[in-house]
């Protein structure tokens, strides 16, 4: 029996501790940089199974080391914050918690992405890991990462010395629970997820009574003006070849129906692939946003201040395809598929970026293949909830078990083994 076989065959004897632990998180999950209870989780797991544990790190992040002979360093990674979404899955564990947002605004909160199945299958890793030091060599990294979701976490852990502090891996590994069939692996060498800018543009004109127009300069026309212009980027200013999306998703101004107000704001996220193509794209929108403020008469420019950004997530082809064999291997071809270009956003890049080190992010289904394919044959599949909707609800099995599986042959196809 090979090291992988042997080490995930404790599976079983964790699976039901795993489930109340994923459970339990899904029940009680908290916004980014709140992540207290779910990183003391995390923490008390690795603690338990021998690793060296450091909490705190970027606020809320936990590192556990595990050192076990010569051999590489593997850092597996785990993303812990939940979104400020209200949970519509009717499921026996769904979240009734709320909370207060980095703004000060009352929310309901959501594990919508999936962050406490990342966490459950980072624990079940760590775990079988750590209970057969006999059949590896090397050092174990684990990872759990807050503020995914605002951009802000990676950096903040690598700014809180995380390499400085724990050494440099020699390989960055992490995955992503998608609304793919259950117990499938996805994977892509090279660009793989879109980098993401998100920002607000304030816009300035005069107030004035509805009843005279001509006293005021609308911010409101403006806003509207802009927010139509700007869907031309895409269609007129950049190459169809190259994929960009550019979403206005929010648009603010005014509190009377009778009142022409002195500003407007607009929020909006641009997601791209190529850096080149990204920084064309903001410069556009710069552009325009000064130039419809100076047609409209605005007595000010412009104020654009960000939110968050997410850089392009690439993964090395070399350290994909030592790693895609391993998945391959393990899983089987029928299981395991190369994908395209995905359309969201992550900041595990940040790591392998700051480590100087390759990095690979895979993903793995969580949906019932049957209802898939239902959906598929109704015709129904933009329908079916995905991350971020408040009816994303994974299945816990075998979706949980493919995540275990996945990072222990991840790390194990890098490990030496005995």
């Amino acid at each position: 029996m090979d090291a992988l076989t042997e080490i995930v065959a404790g599976l079983d004897a964790l699976r039901s501790e795993l489930t109340a632990l994923y459970q339990d998180l899904h029940r009680n999950p908290e916004l980014s940089l709140q992540e207290a209870r779910t990183a003391s989780k995390a923490a008390a797991q690795l603690r338990n199974e021998g690793y060296a544990v450091t909490s705190g790190i970027g606020k809320t992040g936990v590192v556990g080391l595990l050192e076990n002979g010569v051999g590489p360093t593997v850092m597996l990674r785990a993303d812990m914050d939940a979104l400020p979404v209200r949970e519509q899955t009717g499921l026996p564990y769904a979240s009734v918690a709320s909370g207060v947002d980095g703004d000060g605004e009352p929310v309901p909160i959501m594990h919508a992405c999936g962050h406490d199945l990342h966490v459950t299958c980072l624990c079940g890793a760590a775990a079988l890991l750590a209970r057969n030091r006999d059949r590896w060599a090397g050092r174990l990294m684990m990872v759990f990462q807050p503020a995914e979701e605002i951009g802000s976490g990676a950096k903040g852990m690598i700014g809180d010395g995380l390499f400085t502090r724990f050494g440099r891996p020699d390989v960055v590994l992490g995955q992503h629970v998608t609304p793919a069939a259950a117990g499938e692996v996805s994977w892509r060498s090279g660009v793989t997820m879109s980098a993401a800018d998100s920002f607000e543009i304030k816009l300035f004109g005069r107030g004035s009574h509805g009843s005279r127009p001509q006293s005021s300069i609308d911010p409101i026309v403006m806003a509207a003006s802009l927010v139509m212009r700007l869907q031309t980027i895409v269609a007129r200013e950049v190459a169809p070849s190259d994929q960009v999306v550019v979403t206005v998703g929010s648009l603010h101004a005014g509190t009377k129906e009778n009142i022409i107000p002195d500003q407007a704001s607009i929020k909006l996220n641009i997601r791209s692939f190529a850096s080149s193509v990204r920084q064309r794209v903001l410069d556009a929108v710069r552009r325009m946003a000064v130039a419809e403020a100076a047609a409209s008469g605005a007595l000010r420019e412009p104020e654009f201040r960000p939110l968050n950004s997410f850089p392009i997530l690439a993964n090395d082809p070399e350290a994909t395809g030592k790693t895609v064999a391993a998945l391959t291997r393990h899983f089987g071809e029928e299981r395991v598929s190369e994908i395209g270009l995905v359309n969201a956003s992550e900041d595990f890049g940040e790591f392998a970026s700051a480590a100087g080190a390759p990095s690979v992010f895979w993903y793995i289904g969580g949906l019932s293949p049957e209802f898939l394919r239902k959906a598929a044959e109704e015709n129904r599949l933009a329908e079916v909830p995905s991350n971020h909707s408040p009816l994303f609800a994974p299945l816990i099995e075998p979706t949980l078990s493919t995540g275990v599986h996945a990072l222990v042959a991840g790390a194990l196809s890098w490990l030496r083994t005995r």
